[in-house]
């Protein structure tokens, strides 16, 4: 299958269960949790306790269903509103969210915060936290110009973005415009947060292959740069094991604030 046949996440949508289990679970099998879970929880973490980032409202915008970079911020933000292309994903979310049977377990995300923050006790007060902040889940249309409407969401102080710019993006220019679109939601002066993946052609989940977009550090500087954002920090992971799950050659985290 060439690159050009590959699923699109945000048109034809994914097992999001299947993805959580084999990118994002507990399981000794899953063999990019390094890079999927440990990287950037540390960097959240780190991030977040340092008291730059704060305020009342963090708006989400990542792929799947996943929650694990939220545990850091929940502690920092009063209100957490996701917003999500595709229905699956909402219910695989929401499920979590409201507790309900056969839900994906998380426990190991938030065991791996605790320990970080040196708060191995507040296990359950962590995942009481995420919930309770957690209570806006909505579909979004990426190419609208309200995103959400006939929503209209409140400015954010922060923004987190996690794999979705991989996955909607064909070129260069989408990466820029979906960067332009998603800094329309924050106050100024708010910030932004990226995780991502460098190099990367595809990603496969159960018998599909899913389109990732093929982009460098240099234009992940240069769109933050062109909307006016200033780089706080820029941690790069390069990959340490192989395979054919995806092709990654690093990830990336990196943390800017848009100029007042």
């Amino acid at each position: 299958m060439d690159s050009s046949s590959n699923k699109l996440y945000h048109v034809h949508g994914f097992d999001s269960r299947k993805h959580l289990d084999d990118y994002f679970s507990d399981r000794p099998d899953v063999v990019v949790a390094e890079d999927s879970l440990v990287f950037p929880i540390k960097n959240l973490t780190k991030t977040f306790t340092q008291g730059h980032l704060k305020g009342d409202i963090l708006i989400d915008l990542s792929s799947s269903s996943f929650i694990h970079h939220l545990y850091a911020a929940c502690e920092f933000f009063k209100h957490l509103i996701v917003l999500k292309v595709n229905d699956r994903c909402i219910l695989e979310l929401k499920r979590w969210v409201d507790t309900r049977t056969g839900a994906f377990d998380w426990c190991h995300a938030a065991q791996l915060h605790v320990d970080i923050e040196g708060k191995s006790d507040q296990l359950e007060d962590k995942e009481g936290k995420v919930r309770s902040a957690l209570q806006h889940v909505i579909k979004c249309n990426l190419e609208k110009e309200n995103m959400t409407e006939p929503i209209d969401l409140p400015p954010a102080d922060c923004i987190i973005t996690a794999l979705l710019l991989d996955h909607i993006c064909k070129e260069q220019d989408d990466y820029i415009k979906y960067i332009r679109k998603f800094s329309r939601l924050l106050k100024p002066g708010g910030h932004v947060v990226i995780f991502g993946s460098l190099g990367t052609t595809y990603i496969t989940i159960g018998k599909d292959k899913i389109h990732v977009f093929t982009y460098d550090e240099d234009l992940v500087r240069k769109a933050l740069a062109g909307e006016g954002f200033v780089i706080d920090s820029f941690e790069i992971k390069k990959r340490t094991v192989e395979t054919d799950l995806i092709d990654h050659k690093a990830v990336f985290f990196v943390v800017a604030h848009k100029e007042k």
